[in-house]
C-alpha cells in the first residue's frame, strides 16, 4: 500500500502537535498468498480496506513526538490484528517536516517481523 496521505499531530514541535501537518505512509505486509491464490477468497488473504483504516485511526488519533513512534504503533497493531502477516515494512513521510530548506520528505523506514 503506497502514498496512503493522512492530516497527523505528529512531530517534536509543539505547533506539530497542535496544528498538524500531512503525512505520506507507505506499508508493505508480508505473508504466504498461496491459499489466496488457489482460492481466490478474501478469508484467505488480507483486507486491505480494514489495514487502512487501522493506519488512518492510529495517524489521525494520536501525537507522537517521534515518527519512529508512529511507524512502531502501525506495525505492531497490524501485526497484532493479522495471524497472517509474517513481516510489515512501514515507511513514515513527513513531506512537510519544519525544515528550513528544500527537501521531498523526511522520515523512517522500519521492518518488524512476528515473534514466533
Amino acid at each position: 500500500m503506497k502514498n496512503m496521505r493522512f492530516y497527523g499531530y505528529h512531530g517534536v514541535l509543539p505547533e506539530e502537535r497542535e496544528d498538524g501537518q500531512n503525512f505520506e505512509i507507505d506499508v508493505e505486509l508480508y505473508l504466504d498468498l498461496k491459499k489466496a491464490g488457489i482460492s481466490d477468497e478474501l478469508k484467505d488473504s488480507v483486507d486491505y480496506s480494514q489495514v487502512y483504516g487501522i493506519i488512518k485511526e492510529i495517524t489521525e488519533s494520536n501525537k507522537f513526538r517521534l515518527v519512529e513512534k508512529l511507524g512502531e504503533s502501525i506495525s505492531r497493531e497490524i501485526l497484532s490484528r493479522f495471524k497472517e502477516v509474517e513481516r510489515i515494512t512501514v515507511c513514515v513521510k513527513k513531506p512537510e517536516a519544519p525544515i528550513d530548506g528544500e527537501f521531498g520528505w523526511v522520515g523512517i523506514e522500519i521492518t518488524r517481523s512476528r515473534n514466533v
